[in-house]
């Protein structure tokens, strides 16, 4: 069931959507103590974000048959795709979003959750179509 609900680029929209608003809002809507105050909380969740951004896209790109030799390709613009969205998200968090801040630790993450979730994709996902 999953495999075909993946097999439209809706989930993968709306994941990207999600990024989107999420990291879009202002730090004063943002939920805080209790629960939200484990350490590191931001870190985790830009990981399963951005990681699962990649995963998605990628996971859906594979359900379309793609050719093995045009997936590999595909695989790593949508790296990059969800690279450079979180970079350029830190900075309108610092531009344009009240009372959120720029934070490159936040950056390095979606780089490495980014960089696992496309060596994955590559070992798992193209390895099978070849």
């Amino acid at each position: 069931m999953v495999q075909r609900l993946l097999k439209f680029p809706v989930v993968a929209i709306a994941w990207t959507i999600l990024i989107q608003v999420l990291l879009c809002l202002p730090g004063s809507t943002l939920p805080s103590g209790g629960v939200f105050d484990f350490p590191q909380l931001d870190k985790i969740i830009h990981t399963i974000l951005f990681g699962g951004f990649t995963g998605l896209w990628c996971y859906y790109c594979y359900l379309r048959r793609i050719p093995a030799s045009s997936l590999k390709v595909l695989f790593f613009v949508i790296f990059l795709l969800g690279s450079i969205n979180g970079i350029a998200l830190e900075f309108i968090q610092r531009d344009y979003i009240p009372n959120r801040s720029f934070d490159q630790a936040d950056i390095i993450i979606d780089l490495i959750a980014c960089s696992i979730a496309y060596g994955i994709c590559s070992i798992r996902l193209i390895r099978t179509t070849e």
